[in-house]
């Protein structure tokens, strides 16, 4: 079975989650639509042209995970809608926690 947010600790002791998503571009807001699953789906207003998709999607969960937006990263998928967003500073049941109102879907 796999898991939506995979939760490691890092040697310096932060904390560190990595989230599964599928993306909307073009969409015609930003929102988090829900899980499907282990993937939270999400749309952005954003075309997906010259990684303005992907600006929009970080600046999307850095605010509803109330962290800065340097702490995300996408580690995999950059140029197609499922992707890897590595989360500095929180665990895997905060993510859930941060995301859970928008998403129950």
């Amino acid at each position: 079975m796999t898991r939506a947010i995979i939760a490691e600790t890092a040697f310096s002791g932060m904390a560190t989650a990595y989230l599964r998503i599928r993306v909307t571009p073009s969409a015609r807001r930003d929102r988090l639509e829900g899980w499907t699953g282990d993937v939270l789906r999400l749309r952005v207003a954003a075309p997906a042209e010259r990684g303005r998709a992907n600006e929009a999607v970080l600046r999307l969960l850095a605010k509803a995970l109330g962290v800065d937006y340097q702490s995300l990263r996408i580690v995999r998928g950059a140029a197609g809608r499922n992707k890897l967003v590595r989360i500095e500073g929180l665990d895997d049941g905060e993510v859930r926690r941060r995301v859970g109102a928008a998403g129950e879907g």
